[in-house]
């Protein structure tokens, strides 16, 4: 018998194998992304672009996000439910804080007429790439209020913190890809 329950220890969560293949393909995407934007970008026709400030605004918020996520997954696992409860809150509010400053950004370019439906160059690729960023985020977001839902509203039986880890290693994931991808697109220039 325990060596049946060791080795069930041993493998991991079909939740979790299931997140590391989505987040695999994501990588991919984006790898694909930015691989396309460095062959583009040696055309003779290719406009470069000028980040706006808010993106820097934006990369303190989801850092910051990530830090309380953390500190909810612990607090979850230590079953210190009302400090939960103040962290999740926060990586949600912190994270719809980042889709709009993101919002701001687009908005900025397209002001500045950096970006045009007509144009060539880094502005469309980086509209494609940030844009599918905020989707992912705002699918963060959506498990966050979800999570934050059940923390506030939910009758918890059981303290399983898979579903918690799995907000997490997510959360971490849009995260470290947005940090590539500004540190992408302030290097490949």
């Amino acid at each position: 018998m325990d060596i049946v329950s060791n080795q069930q220890r041993k493998k991991i969560h079909p939740r979790k194998f299931t997140m590391w293949v989505a987040i695999a393909s994501i990588i991919m995407m984006f790898a694909g992304l930015t691989s396309a934007y460095i062959v583009k970008s040696n055309q003779a026709a290719w406009q470069e672009i000028e980040l706006p400030k808010i993106f820097w605004g934006s990369t303190i918020v989801i850092l910051v996000s990530s830090l309380t996520m953390q500190i909810a997954l612990r607090s979850f696992k230590q079953r210190e439910m009302r400090q939960y409860r103040v962290f999740i809150a926060s990586t949600f509010l912190l994270g719809s804080v980042f889709i709009i400053f993101q919002c701001i950004g687009f908005l900025q370019l397209w002001e500045q007429q950096q970006v045009t439906l007509k144009g060539s160059g880094a502005g469309q690729f980086l509209y494609v790439i940030f844009g599918l960023h905020v989707l992912h985020v705002f699918g963060g977001v959506i498990a966050l209020l979800v999570m934050f839902t059940r923390a506030f509203f939910g009758k918890i039986k059981m303290y399983s913190p898979v579903p918690v880890e799995l907000a997490a290693t997510y959360w971490h994931f849009v995260d470290a890809l947005w940090i590539y991808l500004l540190i992408f697109f302030l290097w490949v220039r």
